[in-house]
């Protein structure tokens, strides 16, 4: 691969990571894969059932650690339901040889998130999560853990993405209120503190404020789109006085207060506010991309939808209440196809809105 300058790799340069066999891949990449910064990673044939979450560890592989925690195998390639609350454990069809200067994090997909599966990403010798070192070669790997529904998964399903990175990526909040000044990356006020924050809007003209998981649902086959009804795995979040109570355990689809636009030459990542603001968590997919909210908005912006999971305690969350903040990430190219200039950009313009498996109402 040729040399690139620092930052997020766009689409077709992750193309190029595919043609050098820098992503190596037992079945031929599909062409939706590839998205404006970040790869689709998809099941392999056989999934894990396991007694605990894991990481390899330094100088151990995760194909070892299987063998000490798996309790039994599960072939997906006619299709195998994961049960919520349990521990699974999928080698992907992708592996990576990357070069000294490139390293990679992944995180869940949108679709994935609003569903509250938790799913992250196991590399050999690693010592975190998500976290893909420099100059990485080896398999990878997906813990897939559903909290709020049980999942149908095969062969090929795509449940996280992994984004590549070279050299010094992040903005500083000086740069980023450069950047704010240029294209106003939120609407209202920007509060620029260790990147851009997050509020969460429970003030809304029909009281609907959000979704919250039925216990009892059925399953959701993660590859079908539009073929469920709502009322049957949510019940809707209604609030007249701009609060609610978060119960413990329970998981919640809420919506920002603002509406956020990325420009095609960054890239952004949700990451929770702080522990200490409240008992709870935000946001499982964490990516945005290039053009989210900025191309085919007419300038509005998209909102983000904020995906909520209260703890030990119920937490009384209120509107406008700081939930978390947007890092950005410079480009180290425009890509190609930015979020929003193609079909399947399922959340472009988004507001208050469920995953893509649900029918709109």
């Amino acid at each position: 691969m040729d040399a690139q300058r620092n930052g997020v790799l766009a689409d077709f340069q992750i193309r190029e990571l595919t043609e050098s066999k820098a992503i190596g891949s037992n079945a031929p990449l599909a062409e939706d894969q590839i998205q404006p910064a970040s790869l689709d990673l998809r099941l392999g044939r056989y999934a894990f059932r396991v007694r605990s979450s894991f990481l390899a560890g330094t100088n151990r592989t995760v194909s070892e650690r299987i063998g000490e925690y798996a309790m039994h195998r599960i072939d997906l390639s006619s299709g195998a339901v994961m049960e919520k609350g349990c521990v699974y454990l999928v080698q992907l069809q992708e592996g990576l040889n990357l070069e000294q200067s490139t390293c990679a994090a992944a995180n869940a997909k949108s679709s994935t998130g609003r569903l509250d599966i938790l799913t992250r990403l196991i590399a050999d010798g690693g010592t975190e999560f998500d976290r893909i070192e420099h100059g990485y070669c080896g398999p990878l790997y997906a813990e897939v853990c559903p909290r709020s529904f049980s999942i149908k998964v095969r062969t090929g399903s795509r449940l996280n993405q992994i984004r590549f990175r070279i050299g010094n990526t992040m903005l500083s909040d000086s740069e980023l209120r450069c950047v704010h000044d240029q294209h106003k990356l939120v609407s209202g006020n920007a509060s620029i503190d260790g990147g851009l924050s997050f509020s969460v809007d429970l003030q809304r003209p029909d009281n609907l404020v959000g979704y919250k998981a039925r216990p009892h649902a059925g399953i959701i086959d993660i590859d079908k789109v539009a073929s469920y009804r709502i009322a049957e795995f949510w019940e809707p979040v209604l609030a007249d006085s701009g609060r609610i109570i978060l119960d413990p355990g329970t998981f919640y689809i809420l919506v920002s207060r603002q509406s956020v636009c990325i420009p095609p030459g960054y890239a952004a990542e949700m990451m929770p506010y702080t522990a200490m603001a409240g008992e709870f968590r935000v946001h499982y997919a964490g990516f945005f991309d290039p053009g989210f909210g900025f191309i085919g908005t007419g300038g509005e912006g998209s909102r983000g939808v904020l995906e909520v999971r209260c703890h030990e305690v119920p937490f009384l969350l209120e509107h406008r209440q700081t939930v978390g903040r947007l890092i950005f990430e410079r480009m180290s190219a425009q890509p190609a196809k930015p979020y929003g200039s193609k079909g399947g950009s399922n959340y472009q313009g988004q507001d208050l809105k469920l995953s893509k498996h649900f029918i709109p109402t």
